[in-house]
């Protein structure tokens, strides 16, 4: 049955610089699509057509994930709101369209205009979109990031995932190296040392390796099996695990001098001043694989 004039015109929403087709499943900027993915798309289309309230997350939930779906609901959703911000350019801190409110749900704060109450003629809407086509070609020109997501809280542009999750897997796995080598060579680790200290300072690096070293294997196994299991969760158990992480990190970052006599001080102090950034990266790649409830 054909959509009476009332009925299209209720599905054609504006605010801002945006405007959003219900029944098409578009979103647009200035004319130009944005690419939403299915779920945000619902999600923002509720909090639109609420706009100014409260839209709970149980609402959410029962209107877009049913029951017999088995999905991690809170990461789903957090993920679809995440899309929501980068497609508008949004911010969670200083939200100008989507405000969360704490355990409670959202709330689309920015005035929402039917389109039919800006009714413009055809040929004027042409000529506007034909202008804004050619702005958007002009600053494409100038601007070859332009258009580029980003993610809402790094501001960096958002990489595949799953190339994500094997840079931090491979980290792991580099550090899994360095320990089994050191507990595999403790005569070497120890003759190393003795050229450079005196002898009681040798045990005590030799102890550390064998103390770290140890505690160090069961820990990069928990994570390397974590993100190959791809555990929703991660983020906020990372941040938790963070600063023994960071205190690990920061004293195997001095492994490449037990590696003096083959590589010399240069490429020690050059491998070390790497290995200190590397507990830093970690944090960022699991923030930009598995982002934090939001």
């Amino acid at each position: 049955m054909p959509m009476s004039p009332s009925n299209r015109e209720s599905n054609l929403l504006r605010f801002g610089i945006f405007e959003i087709n219900l029944a098409a499943g578009e979103l647009r900027k200035n004319g130009a699509r944005i690419r939403l993915q299915e779920q945000p798309f619902q999600v923002l289309a509720a909090l639109l057509q609420n706009a100014g309230q409260v839209v709970t997350r149980d609402h959410l939930r029962e209107k877009i994930w049913p029951a017999d779906t088995f999905v991690d609901f809170d990461h789903s959703l957090n993920t679809a709101v995440n899309k929501i911000r980068e497609a508008l350019g949004d911010s969670a801190s200083n939200p100008r369209f989507v405000e969360t409110l704490a355990r409670r749900g959202y709330r689309f704060i920015a005035p929402v205009d039917s389109v039919a109450a800006a009714t413009i003629p055809a040929s004027e809407l042409e000529q506007i979109r034909t202008h804004n086509h050619d702005l958007r070609n002009n600053n494409a020109a100038t601007s070859p990031a332009a258009g580029i997501a980003l993610h809402s809280e790094l501001h960096v542009p958002i990489p595949r995932r799953g190339l994500v999750r094997a840079l931090f897997a491979l980290i792991q796995v580099m550090y899994l190296v360095f320990y089994l080598s050191a507990l595999a060579h403790l005569h070497g680790v120890d003759r190393v040392a003795s050229s450079f200290l005196p002898g009681w300072r040798v045990l005590v690096i030799v102890g550390a390796v064998l103390v770290t070293g140890a505690a160090g294997i069961p820990l990069r196994f928990y994570l390397l099996s974590a993100v190959a299991f791809d555990f929703r969760k991660l983020a906020e158990t990372f941040s938790r695990l963070f600063p023994f992480v960071l205190a690990l990190d920061q004293l195997w970052a001095i492994a490449p001098f037990l590696l003096l006599p083959q590589i010399g001080v240069g490429m020690a102090f050059a491998a070390t001043a790497a290995l200190l950034y590397v507990p830093f990266s970690e944090r960022t790649l699991v923030r930009l694989a598995y982002p934090l409830k939001t």
